[in-house]
């Protein structure tokens, strides 16, 4: 699938990793729908790209929202072609306290709801947009049968993390749902094959993001430190190179790639 002139909807794509994506997706002459809590970066973003991207504000755990975005997609730009779904949180908490008091459940469970049952949420309404497409654009045989090809129809790219396999003390919520994430690939892309939509994860190391930019930079150096080569935090654009080459080749499918310097988190 090429991106010119092919429409995507980018989840967290306001800032960071999706606003990264967002750009080189445009830049590739595709169409985006911007869908970010932030709505003052949204409207500034389109603002400077122009009638290339559109901006919905959208919470990825509503079904209403995300469909208002999948929605604007249809009518903007005559549908989808895929996703790139950015939008997560952090969740830091240790599973007892220094006194020994349980965690807060309430914190562990919206950690999850954002990271992995959002990133289901727009999977399920993306690939509906894509596969009624499909299916409205299909040729019939004589026989009234649709016509199977190898025709590259969409893709869903997800992002995990390197949490998902090297989880750090603290990072029970946070590992566990980008887990989820990583999980939930094969599955979707061997129930989406015969509709023609392919299903990618990337698990990002340490990445320049305005989250990395609250930390202490004392803390900010062991992590450069710790990446084996290059030995510096990940650029977004590096990430936004490898979603717009598996955007183009067709080949990549039902799998999860580290994208992280080598880094092995301990």
């Amino acid at each position: 699938m090429h991106i010119e002139k092919n429409s995507f909807l980018v989840t967290g794509g306001a800032s960071g990793l999706g606003e990264a994506v967002v750009r080189a997706i445009i830049a590739q002459g595709g169409n985006v729908v911007i869908a970010d809590l932030n709505e003052s970066a949204g409207h500034a973003l389109i603002n400077e790209l122009g009638d290339q991207a559109r901006f919905v504000p959208c919470d990825i755990t509503s079904g209403d929202d995300v469909q208002a975005a999948v929605d604007m997609a249809e009518k903007a730009f005559g549908g989808l072609q895929g996703s790139v779904n950015c939008a997560g949180i952090a969740v830091v908490q240790k599973l007892l306290d220094r006194d020994n008091n349980p965690a807060d459940l309430e914190s562990f469970s919206r950690g999850v709801n954002i990271n992995l049952v959002g990133s289901f949420n727009v999977a399920r309404l993306v690939a509906a947009s894509i596969a009624k497409r499909v299916a409205s654009e299909a040729t019939m045989t004589a026989e009234g049968n649709t016509e199977k090809n190898n025709a590259d129809q969409g893709i869903i790219i997800n992002t995990a993390s390197i949490a998902a396999f090297d989880g750090q003390v603290g990072q029970a919520s946070y590992s566990s749902s980008k887990a989820g994430v990583v999980g939930l690939t094969l599955p979707l892309a061997r129930e989406l094959a015969r509709h023609g939509i392919r299903v990618m994860t990337i698990a990002p190391g340490v990445f320049a993001t305005p989250m990395m930019q609250s930390i202490p930079e004392k803390a900010r150096e062991q992590l450069e430190a710790g990446v084996p080569y290059p030995k510096r935090l990940g650029n977004p654009t590096e990430f936004a190179k490898l979603v717009t080459h598996i955007i183009d080749n067709a080949y990549l499918n039902g799998e999860v790639i580290r994208l992280d310097g080598a880094i092995r988190m301990v």
